[in-house]
């Protein structure tokens, strides 16, 4: 289950992990959430000072910007960032771009966060493999289309793990911040592959920072997200 900024409440407070201060006002209507690790728990795959600059300062000007943007607007500063970013086309035009790109840029962060974990990696287990399976072929064939697809987006934006409308695991690729809420799609799992995410330590090579990022995933986060996802209600 996800609270109002978007992350899984299962994934904040794993025992024993580093917790990091919060640097947004309480009494703004978003805010910056503690990670659930320290900055280098993710080394060698990802480094710390990435880490540190990629929460404090592009996840911390995407949350700054959403609230100005929702400045004044009660109605909509009250919502979750889950269903503002469903509603998006409801926001008023004067600031729907600013929503979708700092909106979707807090969302799609908060759920990046909880991916991952310290010793992370491997393959999925149980009921995520077996949906992964049936949907792909194999976690080799996920990996690679996952891979695809970000390889494949021009310039900055993110890939995605989701569940369409029908109901079936899909891999989708949106650009700059766009956030698949807004899309109809329940994102399972996604990765960033804007440059700040991976540029420190891989420079260009992309598709190396995407072989290292599969070995810091939260499988169980990631199989609570893709059981909520696919729940019959």
């Amino acid at each position: 289950m996800t609270d109002r900024r978007g992350f899984l409440t299962a994934a904040v407070g794993t025992a024993g992990a580093a917790l990091l201060p919060s640097i947004s006002k309480a009494q703004e209507p978003f805010t910056l959430e503690k990670l659930p690790y320290a900055f280098d728990a993710l080394e060698p795959h990802i480094d710390a000072k990435t880490m540190e600059i990629h929460w404090g300062r592009h996840h911390k000007a995407y949350v700054d910007n959403l609230n100005k943007a929702l400045a004044g607007k009660e109605d909509l500063a009250s919502k979750s960032i889950e269903r503002l970013m469903i509603d998006v086309n409801s926001v008023p035009a004067a600031i729907r771009g600013s929503v979708i790109n700092n909106g979707g840029g807090h969302y799609n962060h908060s759920v990046f966060w909880s991916l991952m974990k310290k010793d992370g990696g491997g393959e999925p287990t149980g009921a995520t493999a077996k949906a992964i399976d049936q949907a792909f072929g194999s976690y080799a064939k996920f990996q690679e289309k996952l891979s695809t697809a970000a390889m494949t987006r021009f310039g900055s934006g993110w890939s995605w793990l989701v569940v369409n409308q029908m109901g079936m695991l899909d891999v989708v690729s949106f650009p700059n911040q766009d956030c698949p809420l807004s899309a109809g799609l329940k994102p399972v799992m996604g990765v960033d592959v804007w440059e700040h995410a991976y540029y420190l330590k891989y420079q260009n090579k992309r598709a190396d920072y995407l072989k290292a990022w599969f070995n810091t995933l939260n499988w169980e986060v990631i199989g609570d997200r893709l059981a909520q996802a696919t729940r019959k209600d």
